[in-house]
């Protein structure tokens, strides 16, 4: 079987999945896009072969019968309309983050998915993808470190563009951080704190940086979170967990050590989608395969929810100069989570 995706959104990121829904993955093909340039659509679908259709409203797209499951990549705000239009058509959604941009519009996602009583969204936090971190989770999980006390993490990058600007460490960086370390530690965060440290020279005025971001998980765990987002060497991930009995450390991305001019180095990134590009080719496959038995393996609505408030508890941390609770409902049962698929 052959899954017809619909593609809404045709920027940056929609275009290069549908690249690899298209040409590269095995299972799937795409069939229809929709984007407010249409000019852009059509040039997109006409590189396809067949073409793909092209559509004046993600809605239209939706409600196509020859779409079989639908990839959102448009603008954010628009997330809520189309994953709710697809819950409604009754159709598997990927959602690429964030799920929604408040976390109400977040929980109107998860209350209709409920009460379709189908397991249909999944949202593209890609990182749980990526071979270094599930190499790490597995020394977790199998108890090699022993219990986890403590998770010291940067997020870095070299620049942002000049719309990055207000809260958006937090909103926009941080969301990944928050999904990756709760899948890592399976567990819950209660508390934030955010600390400001000294700002940075290489920062615009209109832009706070760094971040320093305090978690407390329902366990107990401790993890601090740098987000240092004009960080001129590069774009650099780290994460080390602390357990009773080791430490783990996040496997840095393969390069090649070099002797030359007096030093010994490796090379360092500079760009996020080489680091984790293998991770969106395996998050999609995995997906596919998923929808085709009629599941979701992956984050849920309801983890794109808890991201949602979870980042919303640290803005108010970052203004108030408090340690905030996490407050959130109990997690419905339909959300029991189920063993993602391991990678091929």
């Amino acid at each position: 079987m052959t899954l017809r995706i619909g593609v809404i959104g045709t920027g940056a990121i929609g275009q290069e999945h549908i690249e690899r829904l298209h040409k590269r993955l095995n299972g799937s093909t795409v069939v229809a896009v929709n984007d407010i340039n249409r000019a852009q659509a059509e040039a997109i679908a006409g590189e396809l072969t067949p073409h793909a259709r092209v559509y004046d409203t993600g809605q239209a797209l939706i409600n196509d019968p020859n779409v079989d499951a639908v990839v959102v990549t448009s603008w954010g705000p628009t997330h809520e309309e189309f994953v709710l239009a697809s819950i409604a058509a009754g159709k598997p959604v990927f959602c690429e983050k964030p799920l929604a941009t408040s976390a109400q519009a977040c929980l109107n996602i998860v209350n209709a998915e409920v009460a379709s009583g189908r397991h249909l969204v999944q949202v593209g936090f890609m990182r749980r993808y990526d071979k270094s971190y599930r190499l790490l989770k597995a020394e977790i999980d199998n108890g090699n470190l022993g219990a986890p006390l403590m998770v010291h993490c940067a997020h870095r990058n070299p620049s942002v563009p000049d719309v990055y600007a207000g809260d958006m460490a937090i909103t926009d960086s941080f969301p990944h951080e928050i999904d990756v370390l709760r899948w890592l530690l399976d567990d819950d965060y209660v508390s934030a704190q955010v600390i400001m440290p000294r700002k940075t020279r290489h920062a615009r005025t209109d832009l706070d940086d760094p971040h320093m971001i305090l978690l407390e998980t329902s366990k107990g765990i401790r993890i601090d979170v740098e987000i240092f987002v004009n960080c001129p060497y590069g774009y650099d991930i780290q994460c080390q967990v602390v357990g009773e009995d080791g430490v783990g450390y996040l496997p840095e991305p393969m390069g090649v050590l070099t002797r030359k001019d007096a030093r010994l180095s490796h090379e360092i990134l500079q760009d996020w989608k080489l680091r984790f590009i293998d991770s969106y080719d395996v998050e999609l496959q995995e997906w596919i395969e998923a929808v085709k038995a009629g599941e979701v393996w992956g984050p849920t609505a309801w983890d794109g929810y808890f991201a949602s408030v979870t980042a919303d508890a640290c803005v108010e941390a970052k203004h108030s100069g408090r340690i905030v609770p996490i407050e959130i409902d109990q997690r419905p049962s339909f959300y029991d989570r189920r063993a993602m698929k391991p990678a091929a």
